[in-house]
């Protein structure tokens, strides 16, 4: 059996970055909501309590009963759930004077507790939060305190305090799975390892076999179709299908004329090599014409969404004896499309359930990956190196990066701007040897189409678009950050467009971070 650690979700930002750091331990978790803990589940060994944006004291605050797993398995809980800790065990919890955020250093650390083992006294941890816990419940004792936080980490072997075989529980007021606090991914290993006993099993080599074999006994010997989307989701997606049904599995890529320069024919290319059964289907034109005029991004979005169900749809329909729709989708695309809050932040043509003329069973062999687990996926399963590394590329396309309307002449600027941004990051190799491209998360052009800028080139006064450069480092683009790419890489690659792209006089470059800005435009 599988070991795993259930995350509850209370709402936190950086929650998935819990899952990222356990599943960096080599072992599988599953995120759920607060109140979803999977009863008599024997595979799991561990629970923790993630961070929230509520107060303990809000009445929407979420306050789950913890007694299908408390004293029964190891549990920890951090920031948010290390109040809930506290607050429902009898402790006390209170509004602090001063909201506790940013870094703080573990004054005292009790290094002979299994949570802390091997820490470096006086390290630095990552604060937030607005309450402050004043005082744990009867049974548990304080292991770690910085100069402001006197209860920054506390446990108990007896969290129930009533048998001596209960499993313990932990509790840290500070945020492990950051990066600013610098031995957090050490305590997750105590808590994941040495507390709960985790095999550490979970691997792209565990993950192949056993989706394969899961797909086989799921799919047996019915049809599927697969959606592709010439990225990296998608095609791992259609290779660990192959290698469980081969022929069995019929590829369809729709071209909805807001790819990249020359994309369509080179991934067709590149999935026959792959051995995939693939057919092209080039819809560019009723994309073009059902856009017209539209502005808003989120219509833009729900507009391709829609075209492209309707065209996959008609396409499907030619394969009668198809009972099931595959689709690429990852674990990020389902966390941005609702969150534990409800608040929607961004919308995806392939979450949220099928139509139902379709009248497909859905196969989702990925939705548990994170980007970069599929990328080590994609590496088992021996797929070429150009297709694994491909940066991310949003589904709508183009459309998301034309501020405005969508026109034929504005994706044939953008086009050719971002084939000379994204060829430039390729073939400069940096100081280290890397290139650009393989430096960065995702890099991409952005048509400013709603705004004219004045420029003279040789005699002549111009009034033009200027095209924003966009590139970010990230580990999972649930945070990102903008690359520092080198001046004379930008001063080339800025002189080149302008000077090559017509309809283009002036090049930005986006210095903007994810949050509070997200990596696409729109």
């Amino acid at each position: 059996m599988q070991q795993k650690i259930i995350i509850l979700d209370f709402g936190s930002q950086t929650t998935q970055l819990i899952g990222r750091r356990i599943r960096e331990l080599d072992t599988f978790c599953e995120i759920l909501p607060y109140n979803k803990f999977p009863k008599d589940d024997p595979t799991v060994i561990g629970v923790i309590l993630s961070g929230s944006p509520f107060s303990v004291h809000d009445p929407e605050g979420f306050k789950p009963d913890l007694s299908d797993f408390l004293g029964k398995l190891p549990v920890l809980g951090i920031c948010y759930g290390a109040q809930y800790l506290s607050y429902t065990l009898g402790g006390k919890v209170e509004k602090s004077n001063t909201r506790e955020y940013g870094r703080a250093n573990l004054e005292t650390v009790d290094t002979a507790n299994t949570l802390f083992k091997g820490f470096e006294q006086h390290s630095q941890v990552w604060m937030s939060h607005g309450d402050t816990i004043t005082q744990i419940p009867a049974g548990f004792n304080v292991i770690g305190s910085t100069a402001d936080v006197k209860y920054a980490a506390y446990w108990s072997p007896t969290p129930l305090g009533k048998a001596t075989d209960e499993a313990p529980a932990y509790a840290v007021q500070f945020h492990p799975e950051v990066f600013h606090t610098l031995q957090g991914k050490l305590l997750l290993k105590n808590f994941v390892v040495d507390i709960c006993g985790s095999r550490q099993e979970w691997s792209a080599a565990s993950f192949v076999d056993t989706t394969v074999a899961e797909l086989k006994e799921q799919l047996g010997n019915d049809r599927v179709i697969l959606g592709l989307s010439g990225g990296v989701d998608s095609s791992v997606a259609a290779v660990l299908l192959n290698k469980a049904i081969g022929q069995r599995l019929t590829c369809i890529f729709v071209d909805h004329g807001m790819l990249r320069k020359n994309e369509f024919q080179q991934v067709l290319d590149d999935y026959r090599v792959l051995g995939l059964n693939v057919i092209g289907v080039d819809a560019s034109e009723k994309f073009f014409t059902d856009l017209a005029g539209v502005t808003e991004p989120e219509q833009k979005r729900k507009i391709i969404g829609r075209d492209f169900v309707e065209v996959f749809n008609a396409e499907a329909k030619k394969i009668t004896d198809a009972r099931w729709l595959a689709q690429g989708t990852i674990y990020p695309d389902r966390i941005e499309s609702l969150n534990i809050t409800g608040k929607v932040i961004k919308s995806h043509h392939n979450v949220g359930g099928l139509p139902k003329e379709m009248h497909l069973q859905l196969c989702e062999p990925l939705k548990w990956l994170f980007k970069d687990e599929v990328r080590r996926v994609g590496r088992q399963l021996k797929m070429p190196e150009h297709l694994i590394t491909r940066h991310p590329f949003p589904g709508p396309g183009l459309a998301v990066r034309i501020l405005g309307d969508i026109t034929r002449e504005k994706v044939r600027i953008l086009q050719d701007a971002d084939d000379i941004y994204i060829r430039g990051l390729r073939e400069y190799v940096d100081t280290d040897g890397i290139t650009l491209y393989d430096k960065v998360w995702q890099a991409g052009a952005i048509l400013l189409s709603t705004v004219r800028s004045v420029g003279v080139m040789g005699d002549e006064r111009t009034y033009e678009n200027p095209v924003a450069l966009r590139a970010v480092t990230s580990s999972d683009a649930m945070t990102a950050d903008w690359a520092h790419l080198p001046y004379d890489f930008m001063a080339k690659v800025s002189n080149e467009i302008i000077n090559k792209v017509r309809g283009v006089n002036r090049v930005c470059y986006d210095i903007s971070s994810k949050p509070p800005a997200t990596i696409e435009w729109e």
